[in-house]
Parts: structure tokens; C-alpha cells; sequence
């Protein structure tokens, strides 16, 4: 891949930099894919084999790409692999349509065998956050240490309704710099520089001359139910009540998807746990704020 951003020509690094993103080698991710329960998953592996793992999984509607920065910054010390899950980026889309939780699950499951990582740290956001706590849960012996980034057994209606009208507007759009302006409409705390920068790898162009989202569009039709009803409520309760392993919960200050209260019931019920809020950041924290998730995660690392 290239690590050159289109956000006036600065490197990948130089825009890190300027992001307060901390990190003693230009490491250049690789780009691989696997073959795992009968998919073909895209990843991104940065940093060098030996050094012990870190698996990143993305939140609905993005690519590993949203994970550039941290990846970088966590890249010196650990070998980062950042997955495309199934209907995103380069990874195949369901042929059927299934995304259910559950089929990602025996995703997640049969990448983690396929690339034989043991005694990793596990981190996601959002859609990715929620894959993240439920496979910890249901695999105590895989997972060193969890983070867990603005993602809850129960989200804020305001917010899901914002990332619902969000995702179903026409997907189609002249050119680039109409979907920066409608991401700039959603997040206004991004750069519009950055934001051309990261949405770059979330698009296509199609043979009309259009450009679209590069993501399955079975994900983002009208009749596809976002949010959680009570029953998958109470069995994501029962996954984070059974979380055994230290685990850190990330929240944005400005999140309108995780709920204070909520954060702090998780923080209750998980016994070893911590939690971080990350003030100027809202549900898409460590694109808001890479400084401070770094921060927060490194010190969280430091104390296992």
C-alpha cells in the first residue's frame, strides 16, 4: 500500500505527526489476505513477526484503514494486524448477506487460528468493540488484555439514529469531495484534510465515473435493523459480565452512541478492569483523538 495520504501531499507519517501520534520507526504496512470459514479476509500487518500480537477490528461502515494512526503508533513494540471484516474494504462480502454477530464471530474465531495468534491483545470500535468483547468472553484463554472503544450492550438512540441516517443517503455522489463534505456534516470535529485523507480507502469509483462507499451495500439498506433489542441486550450484558481478562473501556467525551451511566456499569461489572474518557473525541475516538487514545491505551499496557 502506499503511505502517501492526498491530504496536500503529507505522508502518512508527517499527517501521524501532526495528529500528536507518537512512533520511533516508519513502518509501512503490509497488505495480506487469509482464507477463513470460506472467505478471503484483507488485513494489514505492520510492525515485525516477532514481536507479540495485536489484533484491531474496525466499526461498521469502515475499513482496517481507520486504524492507521494507532496502528503506526503501536507498531514499534508489537506486530499489528488490522482486519477487514466480512461486507468491508477488501475482504469478500457475504454472498448471502449474512453479517450477523454470530457469523462474525466464527470469522474472528477461524482468522485468529488461521494466523496463529495466541495471547494477543484484542482492540475494537464500535461494531468492532462489541466483536471484540463477545469473543474475549467466549475465548478466555486468547486474549492478554481487551480494549474495548465506544461500544456497549446498549447505545444511545440519538446516536444510532445518526449513524443510521448517516450510511442510507444516496451512496453514489460525483466526486470525492462530496462525501468529504457529507463526513465534515456528520463529524465536524475532523480536519477536512484529514477527513480526505481516511476516506480515501472507504471508496470506489465506479465505471459511470461516481463514487461509492467500499462496503457492502446490503449493509446500508432501509430495511436493516441497527441497534439492539432486549434479548441481544441481556446476552451482551452476560458477555461483559464474563469478561475475565484486564480490559479497558474507551469512551469519547462526546460520544452520542455510549451513555456515561453505561460505561460505568461495564466498568462495574468487568472485574479488572479501567476506564478512559477521551475528551474532544466522540464516537469515533481514536480517529478524533489518535494522541489521546494512544495515551490512553499505552498507559493501560504499561499497568498489566
Amino acid at each position: 500500500m502506499s503511505t502517501q495520504s492526498s491530504t496536500q501531499g503529507l505522508s502518512l507519517y508527517d499527517a501521524a505527526r501532526a495528529m500528536g501520534v507518537r512512533f520511533a520507526n516508519e513502518n509501512e504496512p503490509q497488505d495480506k489476505f487469509v482464507n477463513a470459514n470460506g472467505m478471503r479476509f484483507h488485513y494489514l500487518e505492520w510492525g515485525s513477526a516477532d514481536n507479540p500480537p495485536m489484533l484491531l477490528l474496525h466499526g461498521f461502515a469502515q475499513t482496517c484503514h481507520s486504524w492507521d494512526f494507532v496502528a503506526l503508533g503501536f507498531s514499534d513494540d508489537y506486530r499489528v494486524i488490522v482486519l477487514d471484516q466480512r461486507g468491508h474494504g477488501d475482504s469478500d462480502w457475504a454472498p448471502d448477506g449474512d453479517y450477523s454477530p454470530e457469523t462474525q464471530q466464527k470469522d474472528i474465531s477461524a482468522v485468529v487460528d488461521a494466523l496463529g495468534l495466541e495471547d494477543f491483545v484484542l482492540m475494537g470500535l464500535s461494531m468492532g468493540g462489541r466483536n471484540s468483547f463477545t469473543y474475549a468472553a467466549n475465548n478466555p484463554g486468547k486474549v492478554k488484555a481487551l480494549v474495548v472503544v465506544d461500544a456497549a450492550p446498549q447505545n444511545m438512540q440519538q446516536g444510532t439514529q445518526n449513524i443510521r441516517s448517516f450510511v442510507q443517503q444516496d451512496d453514489e455522489l460525483d466526486s470525492v469531495d462530496a462525501f468529504v463534505e457529507r463526513v465534515l456534516k456528520y463529524n465536524p470535529r475532523r480536519d477536512p484534510q484529514q477527513v480526505r485523507g481516511s476516506i480515501m480507502h472507504n471508496l470506489k469509483e465506479l465505471p459511470s465515473g461516481k463514487w461509492t462507499w467500499k462496503y457492502d451495500r446490503a449493509l446500508r439498506t432501509s430495511g436493516r435493523r441497527m441497534g439492539s433489542d432486549p434479548e441481544t441486550e441481556k446476552r451482551l450484558w452476560g458477555y461483559i459480565e464474563s469478561l475475565q481478562c484486564p480490559t479497558l473501556l474507551v469512551r469519547g467525551g462526546a460520544s452520542d452512541i455510549v451513555a456515561l451511566d453505561t460505561a460505568d456499569r461495564m466498568h462495574q461489572a468487568i472485574p479488572n478492569s479501567k476506564i478512559a474518557t477521551i475528551e474532544g473525541a466522540g464516537h469515533l475516538v481514536m480517529g478524533d483523538s489518535p494522541s489521546g487514545f494512544q495515551n490512553a491505551v499505552t498507559d493501560f499496557i504499561a499497568s498489566l
